[in-house]
């Protein structure tokens, strides 16, 4: 995980993405999943590339499954932006960097 990607927990969501100022993307993932082993990297790198913009975590499915259970996380990878404590955009699935640059940018 990237020095710009923070790790949350079910204990700790509240605080750092529903009260968070700045839109935050979640990403919904387990250590056994290999799509979520290939967003990984492209999440890495767009925390690098939107710091300062956008806030990113990733939520391990598996350690937290009462925050995943909330917002129907049913498959993972998920990527879910969040502005103002709420969902404003998702993706399911390992998809190309372009895409997930496109759905922040419009909400930025």
């Amino acid at each position: 995980m990237g020095t710009n990607v923070l790790d949350v927990s079910d204990n700790s969501f509240d605080n750092e993405v529903m009260a968070d100022k700045l839109p935050v993307l979640v990403d919904f993932w387990a250590p056994w999943c290999g799509p979520c082993r290939m967003v990984a990297p492209v999440v890495d790198a767009l925390a690098q590339e939107y710091h300062g913009k956008v806030k990113f975590v990733k939520l391990n499915t598996d350690e937290n499954p009462d925050t995943a259970q909330k917002f129907n996380i049913s498959g993972i990878p998920t990527l879910l932006l969040f502005k103002g404590g709420a969902v404003i955009d998702q993706v399911v699935g390992a998809v190309p960097k372009t895409q997930l640059q496109n759905m922040i940018s419009k909400h930025i």
